[in-house]
């Protein structure tokens, strides 16, 4: 019987069409920097990934800078220089959610005294009056505030009230950084009416191949410091001679993505509730975290009392599921989600968090062998607790 596979969040199978984008790329033998004409035939399709990219998030075409993926994307914005210049300060403090990516809590190139958390409220979303003290503190140091948000969370789903956050941090003078790696391609969204000055996105989430994202400007004239440094690739944002390939994958996927994007969205909602309903019909003591949110239409992260994440995951896979644990796993330790930490979970609660994550392919019957799955796990973890009792 042919696998499910539940875990879209982590990274979604690659788009047929890029695919077809790649291969056809790889017939590209020029340097996209050669001014001959195998060179600007590969610079043709770098230009294309370009504009496909902006559009998914419509930002100008020239305001995407080209990474290996979000975190590098996330180093390139995170610095104390990123929108320093002529008449701009540097940015002296970095505010990050309790909730976001672990490359983004490293605080990218800010030293990392000069790095604070906001504080998170237990449905999972930043809480925004926590954010306005800080700005206003801050703005009455003579601080300027580099701020990221992430869009929506990769474990909970929850959206994040990002458009009150680039408010506030404007009002405080500060830049506006946002994760949008979970949510592009499932959620509209557009960069300026987020008011986001800077946007991170990664291809292997949408159905590119991995090792390729970008970081998109609002405004073209923000001053950005280069990670990469050496040749004047990407405008001077970043050096090295472009994945040309990869990035025509990346260029495909998006455009896949902004072209089905009402619909997938409403077919992932309409399983997303079967899921839900169906966790809840078979073990009404689940708990679904962030549900009183608003979250993306894909994910779901749950659990039950006296369940152990990585016992379900890994039972869920000798069922042909693949689903996630909500915890870190490193060298064999579970340690319990800081998302859930932040949200004031539990540890027992948090240790036992399974997320399951749904994509474009994802169909009824797939749902359905996922709540299959759950019952017998279901009824053996029942089982054990009648024991225990």
């Amino acid at each position: 019987m042919a696998r499910v596979y539940l875990d879209w969040n982590a990274t979604a199978p690659l788009r047929d069409e890029a695919r077809a984008a790649m291969v056809a790329a790889l017939e590209s033998a020029g340097n996209p920097s050669s001014v001959h004409a195998e060179g600007r035939a590969a610079r043709r399709l770098i230009e294309n990934a370009r504009g496909e990219v902006a559009a998914l998030v419509a930002a100008e075409p020239r305001n995407v800078v080209f990474t290996s993926g979000g975190t590098e994307a996330n180093m390139l914005a995170l610095s104390p220089s990123t929108g320093a210049g002529p008449g701009a300060a540097a940015c002296g403090r970095l505010l990050v959610s309790a909730i976001e990516h672990p490359s983004v809590l490293a605080g990218g190139r800010f030293p990392a005294a000069a790095v604070e958390r906001v504080p998170a409220t237990p449905s999972g979303v930043v809480d925004l009056a926590a954010l306005a003290r800080r700005l206003t503190a801050l703005a009455g140091e003579g601080t300027r505030p580099l701020v990221s948000v992430m869009l929506a969370g990769n474990e909970t789903g929850t959206l994040q009230p990002v458009s009150q956050a680039a408010r506030l941090t404007h009002e405080a003078g500060g830049l506006l950084h946002v994760d949008a790696v979970q949510a592009a391609g499932r959620i509209p969204c557009e960069i300026s009416a987020l008011g986001a000055d800077l946007l991170t996105l990664s291809g292997h989430k949408i159905g590119a191949p991995k090792g390729v994202g970008a970081l998109v400007k609002r405004d073209e004239a923000l001053a950005l410091d280069p990670l990469v440094k050496g040749g004047g690739q990407e405008r001077g944002a970043r050096a090295g001679t472009e994945n040309v390939a990869a990035i025509a994958g990346f260029g495909a996927a998006a455009a896949a993505a902004r072209a089905n994007l009402e619909q997938e969205r409403a077919d992932l909602e309409r399983l997303r509730r079967t899921l839900e309903a169906g966790l809840k019909s078979i073990s009404p003591d689940v708990i679904i975290f962030g549900a009183e949110a608003e979250r993306l239409p894909n994910t779901t992260l749950f659990t039950v009392p006296g369940m152990k994440a990585e016992t379900a995951v890994i039972a869920f896979d000798l069922d042909g599921v693949a689903v996630s644990s909500g915890a870190a796993c490193s060298s064999g330790k579970v340690t319990p989600s800081h998302v859930l930490a932040a949200m004031g979970v539990s540890p027992p609660l948090a240790r036992g968090a399974v997320r399951v994550s749904l994509g474009p392919a994802t169909t009824e019957s797939d749902v359905e062998r996922f709540l299959d799955a759950w019952r017998k796990l279901f009824q053996t973890l029942a089982n054990k607790r009648d024991i225990a009792a």
